[in-house]
């Protein structure tokens, strides 16, 4: 089959590889229709090298076609159409039974120190093949994929993988007042989706802040109340403030991470890091590494006394500084973590099945063959030609 293969940094390619083969009872193989590529994918393709082998495949947002089951799989049939979680969840061990997916018991890379396994995310997360590919082995074939109806295209559903149930659990975590406010920080795909679930649950204002003027346009004609930080800068929480009697919103979104621009000295430093030979890396990351915190600390600054703080956006720090003073001095709530995708699918999948509140019909801004899959990571990188999200299509 045909997969797109991680080389070196901001080196990706498409292979040829052995197709995947049925390992377990419950295993299903699923022909991928459409995949799509992530901003956690360019924390791969730039400074995470160190956890990859050249020739992973990458991608963790895919969906397609049941092609073979195994022997035990009694849930789903050949020609069935499913969404594949990003998490490897198994249903029924303690975290999974408390609506914690991405902290899987059973699949927790435990040598790793790390929640549960992902598809195609690096050794951090258990190495395992990604679906921006042809075809791609799915364990746990009766708890794991989200069976979806035929019809509407693979637009409407694709997003259960990762960006709907991502976003929704931003907001969720927000603890955002009925009519309260809300600002979003990074209106890439993560943001972007979460601004749109603010509003449809009630938020009387959604603050969104990027610096990419497509993004800010989409953002602005979505309702949301867009302000660019190249415009605003060091006055981006005093601006925050006016919007909201001098308090802060209710809550903030941080959907940046670790791409956070400015911290120069931690950039050069993660730069660095990637430079080095791997097994070097690899430990100077695991110890030593600090992130770029400037979204984490905006967020810290903007929100009001006794808001919260929806952290969503990737970290990957062993030794970041935190404003602990001014975090407990203004009595923050923080919560953070990957999405638990399958805890929160029962809320979303209503409304995909019938009308499409969200606007997932025309959330991707492209769509492209799996065969230009570099291409479309070096645009999204670069953030070229008004990319804000990309279904590839093997």
């Amino acid at each position: 089959m045909r997969a797109l293969t991680w080389h070196g940094k901001r080196d990706v390619r498409v292979d040829t590889v052995p197709d995947p083969q049925l390992k377990d009872a419950t295993d299903i193989i699923v022909r991928v229709t459409s995949s799509g590529i992530c901003g956690s994918d360019l924390h791969l393709y730039e400074v995470l090298g160190p956890y990859l082998d050249p020739g992973d495949i990458l991608g963790h947002e895919p969906m397609g076609i049941v092609e073979e089951v195994g022997a035990d799989v009694t849930e789903l049939s050949v020609g069935d159409r499913v969404v594949v979680p990003f998490n490897i969840s198994c249903g029924h061990c303690f975290m999974c039974d408390r609506g914690l997916q991405s902290q899987c018991e059973t699949t927790q890379v435990r040598e790793r120190g790390s929640g549960a396994a992902l598809f195609g995310f690096s050794k951090l997360y258990g190495q395992v093949p990604g679906g921006q590919a042809e075809f791609l082995r799915v364990p746990f074939g009766n708890t794991l994929p989200i069976k979806v109806p035929s019809g509407p295209a693979d637009d409407r559903f694709v997003f259960l993988s990762d960006v709907l149930p991502t976003a929704w659990q931003a907001v969720e975590y927000a603890d955002i007042p009925q009519g309260g406010t809300v600002t979003v920080l990074g209106l890439g795909p993560i943001g972007a989706m979460a601004a749109r679930i603010a509003l449809h649950r009630g938020a009387s204002l959604v603050v969104g802040v990027d610096l990419v003027p497509e993004r800010l346009s989409r953002a602005h004609a979505d309702g949301v109340k867009a302000l660019d930080l190249r415009r605003h800068g060091k006055d981006l929480g005093d601006v925050i403030r006016d919007l909201t009697d001098g308090r802060g919103t209710d809550a903030v979104i941080d959907a940046v991470g670790m791409e956070a621009h400015g911290a120069p000295v931690a950039k050069a430093a993660q730069w660095g890091v990637g430079l080095l030979p791997d097994a070097l890396a690899e430990k100077l990351m695991d110890r030593v590494a600090v992130d770029r915190l400037n979204a984490l600390y905006s967020a810290i600054d903007i929100v009001r006394r006794g808001g919260t703080v929806s952290v969503i956006g990737v970290y990957g720090g062993a030794i970041d500084p935190m404003p602990v003073l001014t975090m407990f001095d203004k009595q923050i709530q923080l919560r953070m973590g990957q999405a638990n995708v399958k805890n929160w699918v029962d809320d979303i999948l209503p409304l995909l099945t019938d009308e499409d509140p969200l606007g997932v019909d025309g959330f991707a801004t492209h769509h492209m063959s799996l065969e230009d899959a570099p291409e479309a990571y070096r645009m999204f990188q670069d953030k070229e030609d008004g990319m804000i999200k990309t279904l590839l299509r093997p």
